[in-house]
């Protein structure tokens, strides 16, 4: 099944945050970046970016490049977003997907116009209610969202069809294992510093198939509220 909610329509963007700004970015996604998988496209090209980050920096929203957000986070980079979201349902529409890492809320609205079902993690509790307040205004009622440690996912929704982590850890989480279905793929980012690589774990009854996506940078998982 495809979301069924409705994208409520956004007359704000002029200029360096209009809809042609937005299929810049696509273009350069597609021609330059190599993202392949037009649901994905469509997706950035839909969503308004620019109603994720500080209004300060709206004119810089459909660069490719990661943006901060405020308390030490960022909006990943636009080839990040959508090279993650095309990895994940390269094999098929989830119909449940946990996110771990709200932010900006952004990655989990892209994943909201493809995946039925999104729930979403975020320890910053701050970051959670700007998320809240973006998605009610997008009319997206498809995300649940909850305040708590991403590294011990979202157990009482369990089992998810994908799993899709937007901070780097020394390794996957066994709890986020424990809680990707049989069949399901998760997605996540592994390393320290600049030493990272996105991963791909299919998972198949006790079976762990790991693919290597390349290098990426994002900020580390940490434990703990905030």
């Amino acid at each position: 099944m495809t979301p069924t909610f409705r994208l409520q329509p956004d007359t704000s963007g002029l200029g360096m945050t209009s809809q042609r700004a937005r299929d810049r970015l696509v273009e350069r996604l597609r021609n330059e970046g190599g993202i392949r998988d037009e649901r994905v496209l469509t997706a950035i090209r839909t969503l308004p970016r620019h109603l994720f980050i500080d209004e300060a920096l709206a004119s810089r929203a459909y660069e490719d490049t990661a943006l901060p957000i405020g308390r030490g986070q960022t909006i990943s980079q636009p080839w990040v977003v959508a090279r993650m979201t095309e990895a994940l349902i390269e094999r098929g529409l989830p119909a449940r997907v946990l996110e771990i890492g709200t932010g900006s809320g952004y990655q989990a609205a892209v994943l909201a116009m493809l995946i039925e079902s999104v729930y979403s993690v975020e320890r910053i509790d701050e970051l959670l209610r700007q998320a809240r307040r973006r998605f009610r205004r997008l009319g997206i009622d498809t995300i649940r969202v909850r305040h708590d440690d991403g590294r011990i996912g979202w157990a009482d929704a369990a089992p998810f069809d994908a799993i899709l982590v937007t901070a780097a850890g020394a390794g996957i989480e066994p709890a986020l294992l424990a809680q990707l279905a049989d069949g399901g793929v998760l997605v996540a980012p592994v390393g320290a510093g600049r030493e990272q690589e996105l991963v791909r774990i299919h998972k198949n009854g006790a079976t762990l198939e790991h693919e290597r996506l390349g290098p990426v940078v994002f900020v580390p998982l940490l434990a703990g509220l905030a």
